[in-house]
């Protein structure tokens, strides 16, 4: 059993499963990334953990304690941020602060420190007179990061606290989480961008509710099943209907290019008539390793 360890959960809006069956353990100290587009059951999953929703079935326990039956007794040890920014639009930062570091009892000189400690690692003291609502989007998930952290959780959940800020803005908010938990902060963070699931230590792919899939951020590339093969064109709808008529290969849009995709063992020069039919020379394939996001594709093309 985990530092944070659920079981079986399940939650369900009307007839929509939205979290179905779910376990996972989190030990102390790790980030944890749950992964998945729109509509996976991420944020559902979540609010379970936060009792704002009630789970229809399974157990939550925190640290060795019942989280459903002990809630009160564990909320102090838990950060949240949620995905939609939350905070008093019409209070500066620094007001953001007071008033959520008070919640928690944090205030004299203890909220003193604490604020100051936020502000460094932030950079928001330049701001800390602002109004939050004219906020850039990054110094934004900052501040309500700060305000989660005010009381010095134990666990810090995060739900895609980098969707919709700038590329800088995200990096610079990864690097503050992993001085978290050099500090010894545990932390679940959802996210839909592939890219930061390399920061985590262990990570879960979820679709439609359901877990398909668990481990190391290493070890889940790993599981992809055949060849992958990069093919350096442009990704025209054209190109991508042509190859994907051809029966045993599959071919995904990449960036600039396309990854095709063969059964394990073969290669391209199985295919190469065929190939050259749509167009494309079986040279112009280089042989690549898999990456998280061709796992999770062949995970959630497999799924009913």
């Amino acid at each position: 059993m985990g530092f944070l360890s659920l079981s079986h959960i399940s939650r369900s809006y009307g007839s929509i499963r939205a979290v179905e069956d779910f376990s996972l353990d989190v030990d102390r100290g790790d980030i944890f990334a749950l992964v998945g587009p729109d509509g996976a059951g991420k944020t559902t999953l979540i609010r379970v953990l936060c009792h704002l929703l009630d789970a229809d079935s399974g157990s939550f326990t925190f640290d060795g304690r019942d989280a459903f039956e002990n809630f009160e007794s564990i909320k102090p040890m838990l950060g949240y941020m949620p995905q939609a920014f939350s905070l008093y639009q019409d209070l500066s930062v620094e007001e953001n602060l007071t008033f959520y570091a008070a919640i928690f009892g944090v205030t004299g000189a203890a909220f003193r420190r604490k604020r100051d400690y936020l502000y460094t690692f932030s950079n928001l003291a330049p701001f800390a007179r602002r109004r939050a609502g004219a906020l850039s989007g990054g110094m934004k998930q900052k501040l309500a990061l700060s305000c989660a952290l005010v009381h010095d959780p134990e666990l810090l959940i995060l739900d895609e606290p980098t969707t919709g800020v700038d590329p800088l803005s995200r990096r610079q908010f990864w690097e503050i989480l992993m001085d978290l938990k050099r500090q010894g902060t545990t932390i679940l963070v959802t996210t839909p961008y592939m890219d930061e699931v390399a920061h985590a230590d262990r990570a879960a792919f979820l679709f439609n509710g359901a877990k398909l899939s668990e481990g190391t951020p290493a070890g889940l590339a790993g599981q992809f099943v055949g060849q992958i093969f990069f093919l350096p064109r442009r990704p025209t709808p054209e190109l991508l209907k042509a190859l994907r008529a051809i029966e045993g290969l599959s071919a995904r849009r990449f960036g600039a290019g396309l990854h095709v995709y063969l059964r394990p063992g073969e290669t391209p020069d199985l295919y190469a008539r065929k190939l050259r039919d749509a167009g494309v020379d079986p040279a112009e394939l280089t042989p690549i390793a898999p990456e998280l996001e061709d796992r999770f594709i062949q995970l959630m093309e497999t799924r009913p």
